[in-house]
Parts: C-alpha cells; structure tokens; sequence
C-alpha cells in the first residue's frame, strides 16, 4: 500500500548541486526568489522544509528545471512548464479599468447604496456560477470604474463607506487575477484593496484588507509574511468577537482558515490544525451564516480542513476529513470544486490514480475555471495524462483536452 504520508519538500543536497551549477550564491538564489541567504542555508542543510508548490515551482524556474521533482526526490511530477498563468480573454478589459486615468475616466458616481448592491450580486456571482471569471468578467471593470468616481466624488462618512466598497470590489478582482495576470498587475490590484481599507478607516476593512493582502503573500511564496499579516488581524478582531457582528466574525474566521492554509503550505501542521479548529469553533457560533466574498462558514471550514491535510502532504488525513464533509454545504462552486481538486491531489499521492482521476473530473464537472486556471490543477491533468496507461489512459487524455492541457 502507499505510504499515506509521503512528503513532497526540497531535498537540501539536490538545491546546493543545482544552485552551484548554476554559478550562484546562497545570497544571489535567496535574492531572486524573495528570500535571504540564511534561507537557503537551512533549506540546504535540511534544517528548514519547503513545502510551498509556489516557492518548489519559482526554485526550480529559477534553477532551470524542467520537473519540481528535480529538486525533491519525490515521485511525484510536477512540470514547471505547466505551473503558469494561462490568461483569461477578461484581463485586457480589467487592465484597462485599472490602469485608467484619475482624472476624467470613464466611471459615473453612483448611489451607494446601489453600488454596495452590485457588487454583492457580482460577488453572488463568483460562488454561484460555473464558469465564474467568464461571469465576473462582463461586470467587473464597470464596477472598479464607477467605485473609483464614487469615492472621488463623496466627503466625510460617506467617502469611507464608498472606499469599503471598493476595497471589496478590488478583492474580487483580485480572486479574477490570481493566475491569469502578470505580477505587476496582480500587485496593484492588491495594493489599491488595502489604500481604500486604510482610507474607510474601519476595522473589519483593514482586517479585510489584511485576508487579502496575505492572498498575495502566499501566491508569492512568501508563507511567513502571509501567516504574520493574517495573525495579526485575527489579534486585532478577537477582542471584539463577543458582542461582535456576523460580518466581523465571519472575517475573523477567514482569517484563521487563512493562517491555516498558509502554516499548512510551511508545513507547520501544529499551527495548522490550531488556527482551524479556532476557525471552526467561530464558525459552529455563528450557526448557517456565510461571510458573502469569503464564503466563512461551517461548509467552508470542512473544505480547509482537506486541503490543510493536502498542503501538509499527508492524503490519508486529507481524505478522512473528506469522508465528514457534505459537498452540498458549500454554497460556492469554486470552494466545492476545490474540495475535489484537493481530493484528486491527495489521492495522487497516493499513486491512487484511477481516484485521482475521478476526483478531477468531479471538480471540473463543478466549476471547469476553477481548474483550468490553477497551475496545481493543470499541473495534475498533465501529470496524469502523462502516467496513466491503460483503460485510464483514454480517460486522462479526454480529461487533459478538457481542461485545455492535452497538447
């Protein structure tokens, strides 16, 4: 039977050859990947894990592999090649819209009221719909344009709820962009969420602001920073829990599956499975609410709780946390196709590859973007297409052509 706990982190050796062929220094490496030469040392001397798909992906580009498994020894395929952004034909309209002019643009103030309304209907629309970046895609550039004349043409109170507004509308499209942009791109977005939370000067917004922020810290491979921005905001709200709104408790629980995930990705599964169980304790409180852009709620921690048994590389628990977990709880398409995606992965490494398959194929049945736009996702199609033989192989193939990876 498989090993249940097989490991997919860099193998310290394997980094130093790759770095030294390379000609580059423990500094220099560090540089390019965001990080400091006493990283690398412990990661080379196996005294630091890495477990972060990102951080293995951006390693093995920088050290030009062509397989993540060049620097792990796992036997698990990960192609670098793969491990991209595949652009979505919405980005040149959301570029537009944010790279637009702060004089004179195209947006119209509009009621606040009716704008908060759009843009929760535009949210509405990220969970509910199948295909839900082609959705948001037709709406959002409208949104950021006539949320940016709002603020600029309200004073005093309403000017801050206005920069809610918008902050929240930036979170959206940053959740549209997370694979299919360029980082420059991704970042402005990123830091235009956090100007209007400092701008509305409110807590749950700058605790909002913080989930986000922390989105873009993590995608970069950056887990410590990410776990310490999250922390940090979930301090701040835990005082006014008691007595609290359903919104700042709902943000507080994001928060904790935030630092969940990410303690996750670092391999830290003490801290990991602490920072849920906080998250599930608020969310059993807070009874059948869903925070409305995070989805916190008691369906969504059940889905964290598979992929923090993935991202620790231990599929046996991230599949008996599976079997507890009722897919029909989870009001968003793109968190019940995760659930599955994450399954597909856990059984992966399992070498378990007809239940892969199956998994994947449940999660592209439920929301096909939400795999075809993330790398791990991709990743594993073409890993599959490529090892499956047999009646699986014609399975895997259809699969891969599917999801837009079979070439």
């Amino acid at each position: 039977m498989p090993d249940e706990n097989v490991q997919m982190t860099v193998d310290g050796e394997l980094l130093r050859e790759r770095r030294e062929r390379r000609g580059l220094s423990r500094a220099a490496l560090g540089g390019l990947v965001g990080r400091s030469e006493d990283w690398v040392k412990k990661i080379e001397r196996g005294d630091r894990p890495v477990r972060s798909l990102t951080m293995l992906v951006n390693l093995g580009r920088v050290l030009g592999c062509q397989d993540v498994n060049e620097l792990t020894r796992a036997d698990v395929s990960v192609p670098i090649s793969d491990g991209g952004k595949v652009t979505h034909p919405g980005v040149p309209s959301l570029r537009a819209a944010i790279h637009s002019p702060l004089f004179g643009g195209a947006g119209t103030p509009e009621d606040i009221g009716h704008l908060a309304g759009r843009v929760r209907q535009a949210w509405d629309i990220w969970h509910r719909a199948r295909e839900q970046r082609t959705a948001v895609a037709a709406v959002l550039p409208g949104l950021i344009e006539t949320g940016r004349a709002t603020v600029r043409a309200s004073e005093g109170a309403e000017k801050r709820r206005a920069s809610v507004i918008l902050a929240e509308t930036y979170a959206l499209a940053q959740q549209y962009a997370a694979h299919t942009v360029e980082p420059e791109l991704y970042w402005v977005i990123v830091d235009r969420a956090r100007m209007c939370a400092e701008q509305a000067d409110d807590p749950i917004a700058l605790a909002s602001a913080a989930w986000i922020v922390g989105n873009g810290l993590r995608v970069a491979g950056h887990t410590e920073e990410a776990l310490q921005m999250v922390a940090d905001a979930a301090d701040t709200l835990r005082p006014q829990l008691e007595g609290g709104s359903d919104r700042l408790r709902g943000m507080f629980g994001s928060l904790c599956l935030h630092a969940a995930v990410t303690a996750a990705q670092d391999g830290r599964d003490g801290d990991a499975w602490r920072w849920h169980g906080e998250a599930d304790q608020t969310a059993r409180a807070l009874g059948r609410y869903a925070h409305p852009w995070t989805m916190f709620g008691q369906g969504n921690v059940s889905v964290h709780a598979v992929t923090i048994g993935a991202d620790l590389h231990t599929p046996g628990i991230a599949l008996q946390q599976l079997t507890t977990t009722d897919p029909a709880s989870i009001p968003s398409l793109e968190r019940r196709s995760r659930l599955y995606l994450d399954a597909a992965k856990a059984e992966h490494v399992r070498k378990e590859k007809a239940s892969a398959l199956q998994y994947l194929r449940l999660a592209y049945d439920v929301s096909p973007e939400a795999v075809r736009y993330v790398p791990s996702g991709r990743a594993l199609a073409v890993d599959l297409k490529r090892t499956a033989t047999g009646a699986l192989s014609h399975v895997a193939h259809q699969l891969a052509e599917d999801i837009g990876v079979a070439a």
